[in-house]
């Protein structure tokens, strides 16, 4: 999962889409820091959070 990922993927987060569209910013074992446009900068766990890859067509 980790490896999905890297510092300026655009992504969302399933289970809160109303967070809106994120940016990676870093990823350190399994934390993912993400800005998101709604809330700001998240500190996502990839064990319990699986964080899905923006496209633009969806």
């Amino acid at each position: 999962m980790i490896l999905e990922f890297e510092p300026g993927d655009k992504v969302i987060n399933p289970l809160n889409k109303d967070w809106g569209i994120g940016q990676v910013q870093s990823i350190i074992n399994n934390k993912i820091t993400v800005n998101f446009e709604n809330v700001g900068k998240k500190v996502i766990n990839s064990k319990n959070i699986e964080l899905e890859k923006y496209n633009k067509n969806d």
